[in-house]
């Protein structure tokens, strides 16, 4: 995943490339730590553009990590100030993409771990459990808890979802969990963990 490099940004889903690849799709409130996530996880300072306001991704932005490997950065919003009838859109492209993206082999949620399973995070969730594809949670910001706390987040995360997503603690500044995060990417994108 090293070698990853944007490839583009799609705007509509007739801009998506042929649908014969393998992508992981990422999504998040637009303040947990998204694409921090997506730079930790490729070893790339600026990969994904890491914003002082919340809500800068307005596409969904593809990262190639192989060929025919794709990390897809999906639309954050909640903090995200765009109007309404744009937030609207989103949620239309996005539904269509979860329902008929046949490349998508798996999802990833992530959320910030003093807030995690917020309605969003939820709605994101459905997505993948609708369509039985797996799902893997990470709990960002990791750092800014002690370890008690992220080991009872931790816990009570995986105790609500049960069987239907795996759920790991993670932090973009200090390194924890990216070899972990990494891993599961890899495998659902049938490749050897770099």
């Amino acid at each position: 995943m090293a070698r990853a490099k944007y490839t583009f940004s799609a705007h509509a889903l007739k801009q998506l490339p042929a649908d014969t690849c393998r992508e992981v799709a990422f999504a998040g409130r637009s303040n947990a730590g998204k694409s921090s996530a997506l730079n930790a996880m490729t070893n790339q300072h600026g990969l994904a553009r890491v914003s002082k306001t919340p809500g800068r991704t307005q596409a969904l932005n593809y990262f190639e990590v192989a060929p025919d490997r794709h990390l897809v950065d999906l639309p954050g919003y909640g903090y995200a100030k765009v109007p309404e009838e744009m937030r609207e859109r989103w949620k239309q492209v996005i539904n269509t993409y979860f329902h008929t993206r046949e490349s998508l082999v798996g999802l990833v949620v992530v959320m910030d771990i003093r807030h995690p399973l917020r309605e969003y995070d939820l709605q994101m969730l459905n997505y993948a459990f609708e369509r039985s594809l797996p799902a893997h949670c990470l709990l960002t910001k990791a750092d800014k808890l002690g370890r008690g706390e992220q080991g009872n987040t931790l816990l009570k995360v995986r105790k609500e979802l049960g069987e239907r997503a795996s759920v790991q603690v993670f932090s973009a500044d200090a390194k924890t969990g990216v070899e972990e995060a990494r891993g599961v990417v890899a495998r659902w994108l049938e490749l050897r963990p770099l």
